[in-house]
C-alpha cells in the first residue's frame, strides 16, 4: 500500500514559533515511517514557506527550496521551486493531508486554516470558525457561556479605548485577547498597574481581555476526536510555588518550570476528575472543535469548574502537557498522531 503524502508544516510568525518547531520534532520522531511520507513545510519568522529536510534547530540553513500551499484546489498539494532553476519554475508535489503544527496567530486562529480550505486538502485539527472563535477568549467565553459553561467575569478593551481601574475588584489578569500561551499576561492586584498591564498586552494583540481571577487549581483536559465520539485523556493539575502559570516563558523550557509543575494524573477526587472531564467534553463540543485540542479549566474549591481557555494545536513537545495526559490514558503520541491524520481523512464533516 502506497504511503500517505503528509504535509508538516511548522514554524509560524507567532511568538511561538520555537516552540511549534520543537513540537514538530517530537511529531517527527513518533510519526509512523512505515505508513507516512512527511513533507517538511517550514515557515520562517518572516513568513517565508520552505520546503525543508526537517525541523531541526538549524532547518533554514538546510537543504530547502522555496514552497507555497496552492490555494487552487485542483492542485492539491505544494508548488516547489525546481532545483536549479531560475525563480518562477516550480513542480508540484501533490499532498494527501496536511498536519499544521502551528502554535498561536496565524496558526491556530483560522488565518492557516482558510488556505487549507482552498487549497482543498484535508488538515488535521479545527476549522477555520472553531480556531478563530477559541483564538479570541472573550468570544469563546461568551459563547461557552451561552452553552451553559461557567466562564470568568471579564471585559474588553479596544485598541483606542481605556477603562475607569476604578471599576474593577482586583486581582484580575490583563491579557491579550488574541494570543497564545502566556505572552503579554499580566497579573494586577492594584489599581496603578492597570494600565501598564493593558499596554504590555497590546503588544501582542491590539484587543485586550480583563478577566478577574479565579481562585481555585488550574486544570487541564486532553480532548481527541469528532464530534460525539470523543476520548478525554488524564486530566493534570498545575501546582504552583509562586506566581501564576507562564507556559513556554523559560530559558530552557525542557529542564522544567522555575514555579510550577503539572501533576498527572491531577491529584484531585474521583467526582471532581470526572466532572472535568465532562466539562472539557461540553466546551470543546459548544466552540465547534474537532480533531484535538487541549481544555484549560479552573477547579475552585467547592468544586465548580471555571473555563480558562482553548488551545487548538496544543504544544507536542517532550515536556507538553497534551502528550502527557493522552499517555496517561493509555493512547502515546504516535497513536495520537494515526488517530487525527485518520479523523482528518475520513472523520471531517466541513
Amino acid at each position: 500500500m502506497d504511503k500517505l503524502k503528509v504535509g508538516i508544516i511548522f514554524g509560524g510568525r507567532s511568538e511561538e514559533h520555537p516552540i511549534s518547531i520543537k513540537s514538530a520534532q517530537e511529531v517527527t520522531r513518533n510519526l509512523d515511517a512505515e505508513k507516512y511520507e512527511p513533507f517538511y513545510i517550514g515557515i520562517t519568522k518572516d513568513g517565508a514557506w520552505k520546503l525543508c529536510d526537517g525541523p531541526d534547530t538549524d532547518w533554514e540553513n538546510g537543504n530547502c527550496r522555496p514552497a507555497a500551499l496552492s490555494p487552487d484546489s485542483t492542485v492539491h498539494g505544494l508548488l516547489v521551486q525546481e532545483e536549479g532553476q531560475e525563480q518562477g519554475r516550480y513542480e508540484t508535489i501533490p499532498l494527501d493531508v496536511v498536519l499544521p503544527v502551528l502554535h498561536g496567530k496565524r496558526g491556530e486562529d483560522g488565518a492557516m486554516q482558510g488556505l487549507l480550505e482552498l487549497s482543498g486538502i484535508p488538515y488535521v485539527g479545527c476549522d477555520v470558525q472553531s480556531s478563530a472563535l477559541c483564538m479570541d477568549k472573550s468570544l469563546a467565553y461568551t459563547v461557552a457561556a451561552s452553552a451553559g459553561i461557567a466562564t470568568p467575569n471579564f471585559w474588553t478593551v479596544a485598541a483606542d479605548q481605556n477603562i475607569d481601574p476604578g471599576l474593577l475588584t482586583y486581582p484580575v489578569f490583563v491579557k491579550p485577547a488574541r494570543s497564545g500561551s502566556s505572552f503579554g499576561v499580566t497579573k494586577v492586584s492594584r489599581a496603578e498597574e492597570l494600565q501598564s498591564a493593558v499596554e504590555t498586552a497590546r503588544q501582542y494583540d491590539a484587543k485586550v481581555l480583563i478577566e478577574e481571577a479565579v481562585v481555585g487549581s488550574e486544570i487541564g483536559c486532553a480532548i481527541l476526536g469528532n464530534e460525539l465520539d470523543l476520548i478525554a485523556g488524564e486530566v493534570d493539575r498545575i501546582a504552583l510555588t509562586h506566581g501564576f502559570f507562564r507556559i513556554h516563558q523559560e530559558d530552557a523550557p525542557e529542564t522544567g518550570s522555575d514555579n510550577s509543575t503539572a501533576i498527572v494524573p491531577a491529584d484531585i477526587p474521583a467526582e471532581s476528575r470526572l466532572l472535568v472531564q465532562e466539562t472539557a467534553m461540553a466546551v470543546y463540543r459548544a466552540l465547534g472543535c474537532s480533531g484535538l485540542a487541549r481544555v484549560d479549566l479552573f477547579l475552585k474549591e467547592d468544586g465548580a469548574v471555571v473555563l480558562n481557555e482553548v488551545n487548538t494545536f496544543p504544544g507536542m513537545t517532550s515536556y507538553s502537557r497534551y502528550p502527557r495526559m493522552m499517555a496517561a490514558a493509555g493512547v502515546p503520541l504516535g497513536e495520537v498522531i494515526d488517530r487525527i491524520l485518520s479523523l482528518a481523512l475520513t472523520g471531517k464533516s466541513r
